[in-house]
């Protein structure tokens, strides 16, 4: 097993390519288990995730193959309906086959998913928003058996304790598309990955309108098409090239960046001091005066992103005094608070707040990454600390940065990898 060490300390610039977006290339891989044609996804980011989404579609029957950012799926043999708790385990992101595969085959059975350990995920929505399409549900021994004769369209609320689900919606849609009559979904989610989703279903013949706000409706049709479609930018990474600029006093000009998607975090980084400007597509990155302090809470789409909450913390340890920082969407999210204590911040955790007081200097020290989005919040921490900071179980930052290593290298950072 490897562990990311970096030499911090070092002012990052020059340009960086941002990659596809995971969170919208994983539903739209599963949404061609719709049709038996072939279908061409392109700006798909290779990643840990993206590979076990390939594996999950082969084991489905899918031809899948993968080159240079391009997904080619087909036919193949006869398309099973069983998805195996060892690979679905593994990503929570791969219980999106349940509504394709219900859609299309009117059964699934589906393991319940596993993924990142930040707190407790339900899928109560994915399962509502099912049953009120038509469709029988049980579980036993780990496993979701869905199976609907007929699926018909219908109207439902789909808003949870903390907001609306990606996934929940995504499913429920996917499904949507094949069922009789029409499906309205109340309190859907808006974020662009799902409006993304609902593009290429489009391409393929759906008929959906709405997407991007909370009132989706989708005429079911008798059957899907093969397309092809280009991912949209990863937000996510986007934003955290603009941290990572801003936390090492930077000049980064950031490619293949959409600012629209990143409204609430722009708003927040331009309070805090940043200067950000497009030009042709391109992002420049730097600071515009000293960093302050801000109030951060995290929100459905469009309020601030859960997945950059960990990353505006780093930023935050090293801004000079006092920030508030509320995760709304998933209370347990800070599993990174004790392993930037480590490394000297000074960060008081208080049920779903944590109040984070500036410090001048971050400490190199080695560190455990516990999940996706806070291990790339501990790269920004060692990118921005004295002396040198090492990460283990890098595996995590593998699942959703496409190589991070190499574009931090390409930036001027001092960053290699050890055996642990």
């Amino acid at each position: 097993m490897d562990k990311l060490v970096i030499e911090g300390n070092n002012r990052l610039k020059g340009e960086v390519v941002v990659s596809g977006a995971k969170n919208a290339a994983l539903p739209i891989m599963a949404a061609t288990l719709l049709t038996d044609q072939p279908c061409v996804i392109k700006g798909v980011p290779s990643l840990r995730d993206t590979n076990t989404m390939l594996k999950i579609l082969r084991s489905l029957g899918k031809d899948a193959e993968f080159d240079k950012g391009t997904v080619r799926i087909a036919r193949g043999k006869d398309t099973g309906s069983f998805a195996d708790y060892k690979l679905v385990s593994t990503m929570r992101a791969s219980f999106c086959v349940l509504g394709p595969l219900l859609g299309k085959l009117k059964k699934a059975k589906v393991s319940l998913p596993g993924g990142c350990v930040i707190g407790v995920r339900p899928v109560d929505l994915h399962l509502k928003g099912l049953k009120a399409l038509g469709a029988e549900i049980s579980i036993e021994a780990g496993y979701v058996n869905a199976s609907a004769p007929k699926l018909k369209g219908n109207s439902m609320y789909l808003g949870g304790v903390y907001g609306s689900s990606v996934l929940a919606t995504d499913n429920v849609m996917m499904a949507a598309t094949l069922a009789r009559g029409k499906t309205i979904i109340e309190s859907a989610a808006c974020e662009p990955e799902v409006a993304d989703l609902a593009e290429f279903l489009i391409k393929m013949g759906a008929k959906i309108k709405g997407h991007g706000t909370p009132t989706i409706e989708i005429e079911g049709v008798k059957e899907l098409h093969g397309a092809e479609h280009q991912i949209i930018p990863d937000r996510i990474e986007s934003g955290t090239w603009i941290l990572a600029s801003l936390i090492t006093n930077g000049d980064i000009r950031i490619k293949n960046c959409c600012l629209s998607h990143l409204g609430a975090l722009v708003d927040k980084l331009q309070e805090a001091g940043a200067l950000l400007t497009k030009t042709d597509g391109t992002v420049r990155a730097r600071l515009r005066t000293k960093l302050k302090p801000v109030n951060v809470s995290t929100l459905p789409y469009p309020g601030f992103p859960t997945d950059m909450q960990a990353q505006i913390m780093s930023l935050m340890t090293v801004t000079p005094g006092i920030s508030v920082i509320t995760e709304k969407i998933y209370p347990d999210r800070f599993m990174h608070v004790a392993e930037l204590n480590r490394m000297g911040a000074h960060i008081l955790r208080e049920g779903p707040h944590a109040i984070v007081e500036g410090i001048k200097n971050l400490s190199g020290a080695p560190v455990m990454a516990s999940d996706l989005r806070a291990s790339a919040c501990l790269v920004l921490a060692g990118l921005a600390a004295k002396g040198t900071t090492a990460i283990s179980r890098i595996y995590h930052l593998e699942r959703g940065y496409e190589n991070i290593e190499q574009k931090m290298q390409g930036l001027g950072a001092k960053v290699w990898r050890e055996k642990e």
